[in-house]
C-alpha cells in the first residue's frame, strides 16, 4: 500500500520534472541559434554520418562548404550516387557542371607488398582492415567505404583504391556513353 510520505515524494519528483521541462523547452525557444537557411537545409540533406570522408570537419562543415561555393555536390562519399543529384538541384547546378564521379571505389591490398606494419589499421575508421603485426592485411568488403585513408599512409604502396567489383550485392549499370545514344 502507498503510504503518505511515498506519495508525497512520487509527486513532488513528477512536479519538479514537469518545472524543469518547461523550463528547459523555454530556454530552447529564448536562447536559439538562428541558423543560415540554406546551410540547414543542405545539412538536412546529407547522410549525418559525420565521417570526415569529405575533407571536412563533419556533415556541418561539408555543408557550410557547399552553401559558400568552396565544394561541388560529389563531395559526400557516404551519401553516395543518389545524393549527388539532390546536392546539385538544391544548389542550382547542372550534373556537368558537378564533376566527375569514379563510382563507388574499395581499398585493395597487394599482398606481395605488404609487410604488416599496421599503419591502416589505425587509421581505418570503419575497422574495414584485418590484420596483425608483421602479417599480411586483408580489406573487408563490407566495412570499406573508400575513403583512401589507408591507401595514403600504407609506406610501401600496397594499399590501392580500385573500382568496386561488380557483384550481385554492388550491381552498378554503366551509364551509356554519348556518341552510342539513340537520337
Amino acid at each position: 500500500m502507498i503510504t503518505l510520505d511515498l506519495m508525497t515524494a512520487i509527486l513532488s519528483l513528477t512536479g519538479l520534472g514537469l518545472i524543469l521541462g518547461l523550463g528547459l523547452g523555454l530556454a530552447a525557444r529564448v536562447f536559439a541559434v538562428a541558423e543560415e537557411g540554406q546551410v540547414s537545409a543542405l545539412l538536412a540533406l546529407l547522410p549525418g554520418t559525420n565521417c570526415g570522408q569529405c575533407g571536412f570537419a563533419g556533415c556541418l562543415g561539408a555543408a557550410e562548404a557547399l552553401a559558400s561555393g568552396r565544394a561541388g555536390p560529389r563531395l559526400c562519399p557516404a551519401g553516395g550516387a543518389t545524393l549527388v543529384p539532390l546536392l546539385a538541384k538544391h544548389l542550382g547546378l547542372e550534373l556537368e557542371d558537378a564533376g566527375h564521379d569514379e563510382g563507388p571505389r574499395i581499398a585493395v591490398i597487394k599482398e606481395s607488398l605488404c609487410t604488416g606494419c599496421c599503419r591502416c589499421l589505425k587509421v581505418c575508421t570503419t575497422d574495414g582492415i584485418v590484420g596483425a603485426a608483421k602479417q599480411i592485411h586483408v580489406v573487408l568488403r563490407e566495412a570499406c567505404m573508400g575513403c583512401g585513408a589507408c591507401a595514403e599512409r600504407c609506406p610501401t604502396g600496397a594499399i590501392q583504391l580500385e573500382p568496386m567489383p561488380v557483384s550481385l550485392q554492388h550491381w552498378i549499370w554503366p551509364k551509356p556513353k554519348p556518341e552510342l545514344a539513340l537520337r
